[in-house]
């Protein structure tokens, strides 16, 4: 029998990483390496895709209200502003809490163009997830949802396809009635969803006397909700003080109860009494804002007492994402 002349491979031109090409897992990489491509390119591509991005919202103007519409806000939208302004045919951009459905995009009749936040996303990157979906709905056929996919790894994010000079003021609805033009028109599958929608909505009002922070009413007590900018470590530092302090209370009735980690930012919650509304925090809130300034600017080591209160704090702090 014959012996079999041992295989020779061509040399083939190595690479760079911005030059190779997507191939199927399993295939050569068109690295000229020998090895498939999952083993190959194709890892560090699923790396992209996979990893998780801290704060997807950073560099973005109001990051703070974009994560408490992501995680906090019933109904609310925000129209966006696009670089270089918005193409032909498409008469507004905006982002929506939520859509129908939970269609992650809606092209509407006329053209505008709806962008739904709190979806679930195929990536680690929020913001590039959304950056695709919004450049697909530009496209779309007008009165035609935008479905779900996977986006490239390198693709475009929210702080490329946006105009970070533009404003980001949300507008915060008590019900969904924004999806539709005319509701009393709506398909009966839009109907049922829009019914589900509003009797699961918590009532909620943005403050506007300081930046971020949320008021919301539930059955047993309200709640304010405020979204932080501050490096977490500082932040706690400064409530702790605060805390010990006997400052850390936005007036009679009300407790700093613990805080929320939601996309890089830490997000304190106060209990507040059921009768106090949106309008009678807004003034201890702008008190406490000027307290919490002076706590950030010190330096000095904690306290005893107030490690003490920064360990609870801590133990009362819950990750959102």
């Amino acid at each position: 029998m014959a012996k079999k002349r041992p295989q020779t491979k061509g040399k083939q031109p190595q690479l760079t990483d911005g030059q190779v090409p997507v191939v199927g897992a399993r295939e050569p990489c068109p690295c000229g390496s020998g090895r498939r491509y999952k083993a190959c390119h194709g890892r560090a591509a699923a790396h992209a895709v996979t990893e998780l991005v801290h704060r997807p919202f950073e560099g973005l103007p109001g990051e703070g209200d974009w994560v408490a519409l992501r995680e906090l806000v019933p109904a609310a939208t925000v129209e966006l502003p696009l670089k270089g302004g918005l193409p032909d045919g498409v008469p507004s951009v905006s982002l929506a809490t939520v859509l129908p459905m939970a269609w992650p995009a809606l092209r509407r009749d006329d053209g505008s163009v709806l962008l739904g936040l709190q979806n679930d996303t195929a990536s680690g990157d929020i913001s590039r997830d959304l950056a695709d979906t919004l450049q697909r709905a530009l496209t779309a056929e007008p009165g035609s949802p935008v479905q779900a996919r996977r986006a490239p790894a390198d693709g475009p994010r929210l702080q490329d396809v946006l105009d970070a000079d533009g404003a980001f003021e949300p507008i915060v609805h008590a019900g969904f009635e924004f999806w539709v033009p005319d509701s009393e028109n709506a398909s009966t599958e839009v109907s049922a969803s829009l019914e589900r929608a509003n009797a699961a909505a918590i009532p909620t009002v943005k403050l506007s006397g300081v930046d971020s922070a949320y008021w919301c009413e539930t059955p047993e007590k309200n709640h304010l909700r405020w979204v932080m900018p501050h490096p977490e470590e500082q932040l706690l530092d400064a409530l702790a003080r605060l805390h010990a302090a006997g400052t850390s209370s936005l007036g009679e009735g009300t407790r700093l109860v613990g805080s929320f980690r939601a996309h890089g930012l830490t997000v304190p919650v106060w209990d507040l009494p059921s009768g106090m509304g949106a309008e009678d925090i807004e003034k201890p809130a702008a008190e406490f804002a000027e307290r919490l300034a002076a706590a950030l600017a010190v330096d000095a080591p904690l306290t005893p007492e107030e490690r003490r209160a920064r360990g609870g704090l801590t133990n009362r702090q819950v990750t959102l994402s």
